[in-house]
């Protein structure tokens, strides 16, 4: 293996969970390395050419407009046939640079452990001198790192947290980290020259680091570009899930941004547009004499038929709310109208609403073609997205492009009936158990912006509802159409008040054959979806653990999920736009003391009479 390559990932993984700025493991040999995925800057330096002139880039306009981006880049796929590609790579440097042996539970930098040439793993050299035939001891990286909430990361204070004697030398040196009893309090850290002894424990209470110096503001995924953070830090296992929430914005391909055209153009499309209005036609003219002829063949369309469009698709821009991509959305669900199967990325076809789901929905649309660009814009630590302007950068300047992966699939849209959901708000419990839950995600930004942003999301009974559902649906599909629990992804379309909306949409989320083996938009047939709804309400009126989860004792302990927990409604994080909070399966079903609580909870007591 070359000196430094340590891996591959998935492609799609290299834009969301694993992009810039979050920890990676990795096997060099047979020694653990940990690394920080580099920012984008690195893409264009290792795979060129730059920017959106690269073959891999992908467009869609409504999801552009939003992030005020020209485009979107796919995470570059080096060929391993290829002589040209064979020292290309993404970047990723190693974090944290502190290791530790673990037979003699010695700590300390890379610098100072054995780096045998063409490895990137690091070794200990004195417990290699120990073991049978000198076998060489690789060094693991040390369990704590530092973290703030504005996505800084940086190294744990070791010298810091030991507190030497005031004569002891080894402030650089090798310490020591032993685990002598249980828990944090057993796990002692220790200088062995002056003997200066100290616990772990405290490490992760938020008031331990309050007492300590400002975060360094250090970005070791950005070359040279640290910057000014007032915020403290927080310790946080290298490992937790807590250390990487990716931002993600996306938007389906819907008409008539999901013809083929901007993708047939390909690089003709900036400088096309980029061309004023009163020149526009001039340039397609002479451009259709060569390098368009097999464009405008492949259209059957004429040069001053391309022109017109482009005039056309350009007026439409205007009318894009980037505020509300998911309302445009929501009206080609419920519009009514199957869509053409001349579009190559968005095709739906409305079905009857089943007799015994009909009390409770209006409308089911089979999506038999999907397509969605998911683009990542940054990421946060400590805490789940809150506020988007928050988020840590993954470029150090600015770029006119954003990584992103497109995803082509099928699913199922199912819209609440209105009336049935209008009546269903206004129970006083139902009112009352969704106004506790907002209240504690309104405490819980307070405590992390103040009072300077406002509230991105309110928790309503229907948003409860409609996510807990999406869930309930997801799980039930996976049994019933055989889909990997992290094949599927839900889709919320959630408003109150103006522009009211209320619907879910079920799809295949991942990049590869599972998201066309057609199984799942087959589940949209009325005979089928019928059963399908009634096995995922019957499977949530009962949990392997309640009654704990049933009254909101198994809830994780941030409080933004009421009765839910893994046996029952939690999905994979992949599969959740909200990182698995805000549910409650009580409004599903009801719970024993108030019935009530159950939008569905009439197909409980029906089965139980």
């Amino acid at each position: 293996m070359p000196r430094n390559d340590l891996g591959d990932l998935r492609r799609s993984a290299a834009a969301a969970g694993f992009g810039p700025g979050a920890l990676i493991d990795f096997r060099a040999g047979d020694a653990p390395v940990s690394a920080i995925a580099g920012g984008l800057e690195e893409w264009d330096a290792n795979f060129p050419p730059g920017g959106l002139l690269h073959p891999q880039a992908i467009r869609e306009e409504r999801l552009q407009k939003k992030l005020n981006v020209r485009g979107f880049r796919l995470p570059p796929v080096r060929d391993p046939g290829s002589d040209r590609d064979a020292n290309r790579a993404l970047v990723a440097v190693r974090f944290p640079e502190w290791l530790q042996c673990p037979r003699c539970e010695k700590i300390g930098p890379a610098s100072l452990w054995e780096d045998p040439p063409g490895k990137a793993g690091r070794y200990c050299a004195s417990c290699a001198s120990k073991a049978a035939g000198g076998k060489p001891v690789p060094v693991i990286p040390v369990r704590f790192v530092l973290a703030c909430e504005r996505g800084h990361l940086d190294e744990f204070p070791w010298h810091y947290w030991v507190g030497h004697k005031a004569d002891c030398r080894n402030r650089n040196g090798f310490l020591e980290l032993r685990s002598e009893e249980a828990g944090l309090a057993g796990l002692k850290l220790s200088c062995p020259k002056c003997d200066e002894k100290r616990s772990m424990d405290g490490v992760f209470s938020k008031s331990t680091w309050e007492r300590m110096a400002d975060c360094r503001g250090r970005r070791p995924w950005l070359a040279d570009a640290d910057e000014v953070c007032g915020c403290k830090p927080r310790a946080v296992q290298r490992g937790a899930s807590n250390l990487y929430f990716p931002v993600v914005e996306s938007a389906l391909s819907i008409p008539p941004w999901s013809d083929r055209l901007q993708e047939a153009l390909g690089v003709h499309w900036d400088n096309i547009m980029g061309a004023l209005p009163e020149d526009r036609a001039l340039y397609i003219g002479i451009l259709a004499r060569n390098d368009l002829r097999p464009v405008l063949t492949e259209l059957n369309m004429t040069a001053d038929d391309l022109s017109a469009e482009l005039d056309r698709r350009e007026a439409q821009q205007a009318d894009i709310d980037a505020d509300d991509l998911r309302f445009e959305e929501f009206r080609q669900f419920t519009g009514g109208v199957a869509s053409g199967s001349l579009d190559r990325e968005f095709e739906v076809r409305p079905q009857p609403v089943p007799p015994n789901i009909r009390p409770w929905f209006s409308r089911l649309v089979k999506a038999v073609r999907l397509r969605e660009v998911r683009a990542m814009t940054g990421f946060t630590r400590v805490h789940p997205p809150g506020d988007p302007s928050l988020s840590a950068r993954l470029s150090a300047r600015p770029l006119d492009w954003l990584p992103a992966v497109e995803v082509r699939g099928e699913g199922v849209f199912l819209e609440l009936d209105p009336a049935a959901l209008e009546e269903w708000e206004t129970r006083p419990a139902v009112r009352e158990r969704a106004a506790a839950l907002d209240a504690r995600w309104e405490a819980e930004w307070l405590d992390r912006y103040g009072t300077d942003l406002e509230r991105t999301k309110v928790i309503t009974p229907r948003f409860l509802l409609v996510h807990t559902l999406a869930h309930a649906l997801m799980g039930q599909l996976t049994l019933d159409c055989g889909y990997s629990s992290t094949a599927l992804r839900e889709r919320l379309y959630v408003r109150s008040g103006e522009r009211a909306m209320a619907g879910l949409l079920i799809f295949t989320a991942t990049t590869d054959d599972d998201g066309t083996l057609g199984g799942l938009q087959r589940q949209g047939d009325p005979e089928r979806i019928g059963r399908t709804v009634e096995a995922a309400i019957r499977s949530q009126a009962w949990c392997s653990s309640d009654p704990l989860c049933i009254e909101d004792m198994m809830a994780p302990a941030d409080g933004m999920t009421l009765a839910a927990c893994h046996a029952c409604v939690l999905a994979p994080e992949t599969s959740c736009e909200e990182f698995n909070r805000f549910l409650d399966r009580a409004l599903l079903v009801g719970s024993p003391s108030q019935p009530e609580l159950g939008f569905f909870s009439s197909i409980i007591q029906g089965e139980h009479a």
